[in-house]
């Protein structure tokens, strides 16, 4: 509205009883002007706000731990005693750490190396957990004997740390298998599948 408009409506007379009008003095232009500004003032309250939608926190993936770890090296090889398939789970989960390794990864390099066999013994002479050769174990000076558990997870993880280190990831896995000449990708893509697999189970 003009400052004429409210001038008017300031300044119109108001019906008293019996039809009389009472006068009122007209105000002045300050007077008006001050009007008009408080009217504006209680008329418009300012841009609304957006209103602030708190971000949802995307849901984190359950981590494996050395429980996990247990369990699904007795899945795959059910003969494992308790207390074995424990300390497979620690000592996974001591030396991934250790060695900044993924110890899905390390897992799964374990199942598709050995079957979860402390054990094992290749043709080649490669032995236990992480099929370690002799030759490539005894420079790392680690303690204890190198087809124990806890010893050849050691030098599971030190050998492929390296090589994951040095190649990447993808490389270094597969040079856990093929040392420097890697032939192809079969040995890797059983090694991911073992690691889906891993996940899987600690998902559901």
């Amino acid at each position: 509205m003009t400052t004429e408009g409210i001038e008017r409506r300031v300044c119109a007379g108001r019906e008293m009883p019996g039809g009389e009008k009472m006068a009122r003095a007209p105000l002045s232009r300050i007077q008006v002007g001050a009007i008009a500004l408080l009217s504006a003032f209680f008329v418009w309250e300012g841009p609304v706000a957006s209103p602030v939608v708190a971000a949802s926190a995307a849901p984190s993936r359950p981590t494996i731990d050395a429980g996990a770890v247990a369990r699904v090296v007795g899945a795959m090889n059910p003969v494992l005693s308790g207390r074995e398939r424990d300390r497979i789970g620690a000592a996974v989960m001591r030396y991934s750490a250790k060695y900044t390794l993924d110890p899905e990864l390390v897992t799964a390099v374990l199942l598709v190396e050995s079957g979860g066999r402390p054990w094992a013994r290749s043709p080649m002479g490669a032995m236990g957990l992480m099929q370690v050769m002799p030759y490539m174990s005894a420079p790392l000076a680690l303690a204890g004997n190198a087809a124990t558990i806890e010893t050849n997870v050691e030098a599971g993880c030190l050998i492929l740390a390296d090589n994951v280190r040095r190649l990447g990831e993808e490389d270094g896995v597969s040079a856990y298998f093929w040392g420097s000449d890697i032939r192809g990708v079969a040995y890797l893509q059983r090694v991911q599948a073992a690691r889906e697999r891993v996940r899987r189970s600690v998902d559901s």
